[in-house]
């Protein structure tokens, strides 16, 4: 076995291997770019080696860092994690020819599933069945667009070193083919650096299955059970759960022998995953090969009872696979959520800031949460938006749909957007419930997933003005202390006032509503009028940010955290965002200049769509701002005329920065 391994990732995953490693005897080497000098991951391993700045181009995908840093550590073997270089079969020839193990498969394995094309090549020779598409080598765009209208829309192109969701888009009809497919090819060759593509027949309402696999050095090769992964957005995974809802015993079977046959058809040896389109009838189609280990591996792991990274160290190791197929046995059902930083009501548009809060559930024999990230740390622009993966166990489904309920309730995260609410509205969904699966769920739950936005609730609008007045309170009382006379009535705020009680009143906003509390102070306790109602209130500070909040005869428990104006209230499982308002900084809404478009993050615009002097309608295309590897389309807020950009195609742009110049139609 290996005594020193590094991990050329970042994030969860490498924090994830560290995890295992560490467990087994194992020193790890963490690998870092000077945006990650300071990440979790670099603070778990033993040593770390900083690779260079904070584009991956420049430091996670540069394998000759990565040698450089096994020769410098006398690391004896790399795990590339998922993504990067995971799936790169240079990088794992590289490694061979500098006597380096590769954690993976043979780099011709990598290369016959590489490329989704070959692969579909591959497993039609092995009469695997195959989605109807084109999956040639000619990628004139003419030739694919003729090839898309002979196969019907809706079609799908998909880049074809592409994974992740990213370098794929779904096509309703041949006049959206030309610029969807250039979207496509420029995603493509800024995240995996091949603009190849292949084209598919979209099938509508499928489920998408995969079987893990796993073999070893010696011959021998079992699947693990399945993983459902239906649920997504923009193709990309949100909710995964093992083993799928409604599969019996016998389809199992033949897709998990069929998962087998695929990889010893390439010789494969370690992790990898064989994903499947499913209809609903239970007919499948093989969509292609992973030849890593995958984000959702916790849910197999949670319903087997095995450690997958230690299987992937013991047979990079030259050992066997510890069980064989007939001692692989499902226990119990597993969901996993993945924790973004994104506003799922704008698109699910990646967000970036300071983790101000970062409360998860607490960890258990039902809840497990791995991430890469603490209290205090960054999202940057730079990579994934992934905050963590939240996984739980339960003996049925039904079990296991309760214990996610309650621990995302849990979650508690203050300082930037998150989709915690959108995932507890996706669990408690009854389609989602129900096991009525397929990859269109968000979209035709809409109106359940994304409803109007109801007005804050009276007790979290009480519970906030509570914790300014304690707020206040706590910081009066530690400036007193600090000060050369700690009992001057100067430093109290309890509001006295000679021969008449003290009111006030402490102003919030929601959205665009003007929230006002009005305040009278009574000793200890408070009046609190909203809304021309008026409730006795009390409350006390507790550890950090917590309250205990008496609201005439109720006693409740929440959180208040302060960054900036905005307040975050967690209270009884719901999260409540707010903003405080300072009435000696209200700008009447008639003198906002308005006329201009500015960047939702920090990005680089990659094409402009549309010229200067044009006259557009309302929703028109205007330019494509490229941000975590992902392309985002700014377009036109009504109806009016492009004045200017403000940035040349290949440009930086910084979160909040002018695009556009745009005069609205009169």
């Amino acid at each position: 076995m290996f005594t020193k391994i590094l991990i050329a990732n970042r994030g969860e995953i490498a924090c994830r291997v560290i995890k295992t490693a560490r467990r087994m005897g194992i020193r790890t080497v963490a690998v870092y770019s000077e945006a990650d000098a300071n990440a979790r991951h670099v603070r778990l391993a033993d040593e770390a080696v900083l690779l260079g700045p904070a584009a991956a181009r420049e430091s996670y995908l540069v394998a000759d860092k990565i040698i450089d840093a096994c020769k410098r550590t006398g690391a004896q073997a790399v795990h590339p994690g998922y993504g990067f270089l995971s799936e790169n079969e240079d990088f794992a020839e590289a490694l061979a020819a500098n006597g380096i193990t590769f954690i993976g498969p043979p780099a011709s394995a990598i290369r016959a599933m590489g490329s989704k094309s070959e692969a579909k090549k591959l497993m039609g020779k092995a009469a695997v069945p195959l989605t109807p598409g084109y999956h040639g080598d000619d990628q004139t765009p003419e030739l694919l667009h003729k090839e898309a209208d002979a196969i019907g829309y809706p079609v799908l192109i998909k880049a074809a070193a592409g994974g992740g969701g990213k370098g794929m888009r779904q096509v309703e009809q041949s006049a959206d083919f030309p610029d969807a497919l250039a979207s496509c090819k420029r995603e493509a060759i800024s995240s995996f650096g091949d603009d190849h593509v292949l084209i598919e027949k979209y099938i509508t309402k499928p489920r998408h299955i995969e079987i893990q696999v796993f073999a070893d050095t010696l011959g021998n090769c079992v699947y693990l059970f399945e993983r459902d992964c239906s649920v997504q957005r923009r193709h990309q995974k949100v909710l995964e759960e093992a083993p799928a809802p409604g599969m019996p015993e016998e389809r199992r079977r033949q897709m998990g022998e069929a998962a087998v046959a695929a990889a010893k058809a390439v010789g494969y040896v370690g992790a990898g995953t064989v994903e499947f389109i499913a209809m609903q009838d239970g007919t499948f189609y093989f969509m292609e090969m992973n030849t890593r280990l995958q984000v959702e591996h916790p849910v197999t792991e949670m319903i087997t009872g095995q450690d997958l990274v230690e299987w992937q160290l013991r047979v990079a190791a030259g050992q066997p696979l510890p069980l064989r197929q007939e001692q692989l046995a499902i226990r119990g059902h597993a969901l996993e959520a993945r924790i973004y930083a994104e506003d799922a009501n704008k698109g699910f548009l990646p967000a970036t800031g300071r983790l101000i809060r970062l409360a998860p559930p607490t960890e258990s024999i039902n809840v497990r949460v791995d991430t890469g990230v603490e209290e205090g740390d960054e999202i940057t622009p730079f990579y994934d938006p992934m905050i963590a993966k939240l996984i739980v166990w339960d003996e049925t489904r039904d079990g296991a749909l309760a214990r996610m309920r309650k621990a995302l309730a849990d979650y508690q995260v203050a300082g930037l957007t998150t989709n915690i609410d959108f995932l507890s509205r996706l669990v408690a969904c009854p389609a989602f419930a129900g096991a009525d699966l397929d990859t269109g769920l968000i979209e035709r739950q809409k109106e359940f997933l994304f409803p109007e936005a109801p007005a804050i609730p009276r007790d979290a609008l009480l519970v906030a003005t509570v914790g300014e007045l304690l707020w206040e309170q706590h910081e009066a009382k530690l400036a007193a202390k600090n000060s050369g006379d700690p009992w001057s009535p100067w430093h109290a705020r309890d509001g006295w006032r000679m021969n008449l009680s003290s009111a006030r009143t402490i102003s919030f906003r929601d959205g665009d509503a003007l929230l006002d509390a009005h305040v009278r102070y009574h000793g200890d306790q408070w009046q609190i009028t909203l809304g021309g109602v008026t409730t006795l209130a009390r409350g006390k500070k507790l550890e950090g940010d917590r309250f205990a909040v008496e609201l005439d005869d109720r006693r409740l428990m929440a959180s208040v955290v302060a960054v900036d104006d905005k307040r975050s209230v967690f209270l009884q499982g719901s999260t409540y965002t707010l903003l405080r308002d300072d009435p000696l900084h209200r700008v009447d809404a008639g003198d906002s200049h308005g006329g201009g478009l500015t960047a939702p993050m920090p990005g680089k615009v990659v094409a402009l769509l549309a010229q200067v002097g044009q006259k557009v309608d309302k929703g028109t295309p205007l330019l494509i701002l490229e941000a975590m590897k992902m392309e985002h389309t700014i377009t036109a807020p009504a109806a009016g005329i492009v004045k200017a950009f403000c940035y040349a195609a290949g440009e930086q742009v910084s979160d909040g920065a002018p695009l556009v110049e745009f005069e609205t139609a009169n």
